[in-house]
């Protein structure tokens, strides 16, 4: 058993994140998550591993027994040929058949929402994404969750402060 969390230890170490989508905690609530791999071109690649890429209006949508990648923005790769990448094109998101089956009756059945919360490379250098299942908040679901995090920092303040 100790071996299993010190590789998940070293997973999460190895892991270089280029991508994260914050406000997809804050507008969503996320009840699962899946890890997925992209299917992308290679300059694709190359311009995630210079960086600035960008999930933050982006969303999966299912399509023909497939998931995809709607709206993610990969910069153009500098170096590349006249053929480059389109930087909005729709990305395949590769899942093992029960992860996709899963996602997608949840997508269509119970109205749920896939939203990418963060795109990185793995320990062996491939780019994933993680999908996140999640269902809409409510405006004064967020004031709440707002206020409530506000009075655990304060708190914490407090307590540090008297010692």
């Amino acid at each position: 058993m100790a071996g299993a969390a010190k590789g998940a230890n070293a997973r999460q170490e190895a892991q270089r994140f280029i991508a994260q989508n914050r406000k997809a905690r804050h507008n969503y609530v996320i009840e699962e998550t899946f890890e997925g791999g992209l299917m992308l071109m290679g300059s694709e690649v190359k311009s995630l591993r210079a960086g600035g890429a960008n999930i933050n209006e982006s969303f999966a949508r299912a399509e023909g027994g497939e998931l995809w990648l709607v709206n993610a923005h990969i910069p153009e790769y500098k170096f590349a040929n006249r053929d480059g990448h389109e930087p909005r094109r729709p990305r395949k998101i590769l899942l093992h058949k029960r992860q996709l089956e899963k996602i997608m009756g949840a997508i269509q059945r119970e109205g749920a929402t896939a939203v990418p919360l963060s795109l990185y490379f793995n320990a062996r250098g491939i780019a994933k994404v993680e999908i996140g299942i999640a269902r809409g908040r409510k405006q004064h679901e967020k004031r709440d969750m707002l206020k409530k995090r506000d009075w655990q920092r304060e708190k914490a303040r407090l307590m540090r402060d008297k010692g």
